[in-house]
């Protein structure tokens, strides 16, 4: 390897009479002094020449150990003279690197450590009026029916149509505010005659009161469809601001379910509640819902077998939908199952039933 020569002149060039080789970073190095140099004058020498502070060399020196700061001004520097020695140590210029780097590292943990004790407050994304309304603007309680199996099921379901984005939507806008949402008996909702079988679906007490569901089937071996019931709880809703099957009531509850349906639009399909997929489909062959209004708010109700006479004029019925006219209709068929429940002595025309 080459060797790189340093002069260090501490008489005249004649008198220098003492070589000291050393080898740092791979690199051999020779340094000239007078005989009466000392190792503190080699070190000095190292100093001004290779940017290595004197309290950070080292002197390895085979047999006789290393050698380090403070460096002897009196032992002479005749006893390393060919000797193979390694300097250790590191510039200035690294060390003050070293510092620097220190201290980003020492600042860094110190903000860190600053964080941890002080974490920011994070901000709520939700509107704070928006979480008023949707606190105000609910079903305040709900009740699945304890005497029927697992009830668990039912308040799970009665949950899923508080949580539905549509549903959700749809009281906000209109303000709706239910105190109690709960399941029905289906068996004490449920007419036999010889017109076919008449099964309620919904119940609306005293506008908002109470809202009643028919949730499971008649065996109460399941549930029924998420959406058929979902379009009950939207029917059960207009009642809220109107009884009777005028056409203020159907204006209002379309209106309800559109705004459900908008809500709940995901791409690819509509998701119901964000599990049960559905593709919209024909009204006509969807299960129709009916109910016969009331000051209670309306009971829906489900009919069964062929859609019987109306008594509307056509005038009355012009404007409205194959569904409007259904529920119409049933809507007399439980009016007359009242009337004979009330009057068992009379016949449905009134007349004298006999004994």
């Amino acid at each position: 390897m080459a060797e790189a020569d340093i002069a260090a002149q501490t008489g005249s060039d004649s008198d220098a009479v003492v070589a000291v080789s050393f080898s740092y970073r791979g690199k051999q190095y020779s340094l000239h002094f007078d005989e009466s140099a000392t190792i503190a004058h080699l070190c000095a020498a190292i100093q001004d020449d290779l940017s290595v502070p004197v309290e950070n060399q080292k002197l390895l020196v085979p047999k006789v150990g290393t050698l380090k700061a403070p460096f002897s001004e009196t032992q002479s520097l005749k006893q390393l003279e060919n000797k193979k020695i390694t300097l250790m140590g590191t510039p200035n210029d690294e060390i003050a690197s070293l510092n620097r780097a220190s201290a980003a590292a020492t600042a860094r943990h110190a903000h860190l450590a600053a964080a941890r004790r002080n974490p920011p407050k994070l901000m709520s994304r939700r509107d704070p009026a928006r979480a008023q309304e949707d606190s105000t603007y609910t079903f305040m309680q709900l009740r699945p029916l304890p005497n029927l199996p697992h009830p668990s099921r039912s308040l799970a379901f009665l949950e899923r149509l508080k949580a539905d984005p549509g549903i959700k939507t749809a009281m906000r806008k209109h303000k709706f505010s239910v105190g109690l949402l709960t399941e029905m008996d289906p068996l004490s909702y449920t007419e036999s005659n010889h017109e076919g079988t008449t099964r309620i679906l919904g119940l609306n007490r005293n506008k908002g009161e109470v809202i009643e569901l028919r949730l499971r089937t008649d065996a109460y071996d399941g549930y029924r469809d998420y959406k058929t019931i979902r379009n009950t709880l939207c029917h059960e809703l207009a009642h809220n601001v109107h009884g009777p099957h005028d056409r203020n009531f159907w204006d209002l509850c379309h209106q309800i379910e559109r705004e459900v349906a908008k809500a709940d639009w995901k791409s690819g399909g509509r998701n119901v509640a964000g599990s049960d997929f559905y593709e919209p489909a024909d009204v006509q062959s969807e299960e129709i819902a009916y109910d016969h209004g009331g000051w209670t708010g309306g009971e829906l109700v489900l009919g069964s077998g062929s859609t019987p006479g109306m008594t509307a004029t056509a005038s009355s019925t012009n404007a409205l939908s194959r569904r409007e006219i259904i529920a119409k209709a049933a809507e007399e068929r439980m009016k007359k199952m009242t009337e004979t429940r009330r009057s068992p002595d009379q016949s449905p025309d009134g007349s004298e039933s006999s004994r």
